[in-house]
């Protein structure tokens, strides 16, 4: 098949993306595709038809422990222009039999690149424009599961200024998480025990827009599902070495120790993969997703939010899920791929 991946982007996650899509285009030049890698929103300067024949470049494949400049990245992009497809993207998806969609973040997961394709008729990997456009919005996704009996903490949505932080920090409750209500890679989320600690936390959820989700904190053992193909995959189990699952500990090897099949009993882990389906369903996703959970010493699982572009970075989880069913990375980059042209014909 002729392929395109699709991925960095203008997103405090195109590191982590252009990491992923550096790993899909191998894996998949490897299993005998044509495959070009393309950055959104810088794009290329070249015949963009070249880039199937380019080298894969090996220093973005590493992901440093900061997100990027991306007042940088815009000052990168010769062409200029708000848009956010660069030059030369949209004549080369237009080359492909389907885009492998490596995008984390705003403007990748939340739906806008998926409805432009759907108008412009471009088959692409992943979950349809509104299933996105919903999971991306932790508000509006807890807000569609709570009804149908998956547990998730108390929350409360705030849109706030550098002005309103006082008030809030005397009335907020605690513990709680301070989360960024459209990011992902754990970027502005702050975990808040003290009071002294919240102007801190709510000063860079404003840095990430100013719409947070105040979030009941609860303990426990944070442990993510995958969905592939309308199937829950084993869990895994996250545990940081230091703090929490953060940017720095998701992405640096050897950060946080990774067990999958998480080390719980069966009864556990069934009631985790059926409260994953639940909220893939309900959203209305297609092809596959990543679930987190906190679950409590009673086994009780604490959904917190779900990724419709699971990363696929050399230390993502999905694939580690994968991989504990027997399926290799390549192959799970085509499972993808045909499970995706599957829905896009169904219309999901």
């Amino acid at each position: 098949m002729k392929l395109v991946i699709l991925a960095g982007g203008l997103s405090p996650e195109r590191n982590v993306s252009l990491s992923s899509g550096c790993k899909v285009c191998a894996a998949l030049r490897e299993r005998g595709h044509q495959a070009a890698l393309i950055d959104l929103y810088l794009g290329t300067a070249e015949d963009p038809a070249a880039l199937f024949d380019a080298p894969i470049p090996e220093e973005l494949t590493r992901i440093g422990r900061q997100a990027p400049d991306l007042a940088a990245v815009q000052a990168a992009r010769r062409s200029g222009g708000i848009g956010q497809f660069g030059p030369g993207v949209l004549e080369l998806c237009r080359l492909a039999d389907v885009v492998f969609l490596g995008l984390h973040g705003a403007c990748g997961e939340d739906g806008r690149v998926q409805a432009a394709f759907d108008l412009l008729g471009i088959p692409y990997t992943g979950a349809g424009h509104l299933g996105s456009a919903i999971a991306m919005d932790k508000d509006l996704t807890k807000r569609v599961v709570a009804p149908l009996g998956v547990q998730t903490p108390k929350w409360e949505l705030i849109r706030y200024t550098a002005e309103d932080i006082p008030a809030l920090t005397a009335r907020l409750e605690l513990p709680c998480v301070v989360k960024p209500v459209a990011s992902g890679s754990s970027i502005g989320v702050s975990i808040v025990r003290e009071r002294e600690e919240l102007p801190a936390a709510l000063e860079d959820g404003l840095s990430c827009g100013g719409v947070c989700v105040i979030e009941q904190y609860i303990a426990g053992r944070e442990i993510q599902v995958g969905i592939l193909e309308d199937r829950a995959l084993p869990s895994i189990e996250i545990i940081p070495k230091e703090g929490f699952y953060d940017y720095e500990n998701k992405y640096q090897p050897g950060a946080a120790e990774e067990i999958c099949p998480a080390p719980i009993p069966e009864e556990w882990e069934k009631r985790l993969g059926e409260a994953a389906l639940t909220v893939f369903h309900a959203l209305g996703l297609s092809v596959y997703s990543r679930a987190d959970f906190i679950v409590t010493e009673d086994g009780a699982p604490w959904f917190l939010e779900i990724n419709t572009l699971p990363g696929m970075t050399p230390t993502s989880l999905l694939p580690q899920e994968a991989a504990a069913v027997g399926i290799g990375y390549g192959e799970l980059c085509e499972r993808i791929i045909n499970a995706s042209l599957k829905a896009r014909e169904a219309g999901t």
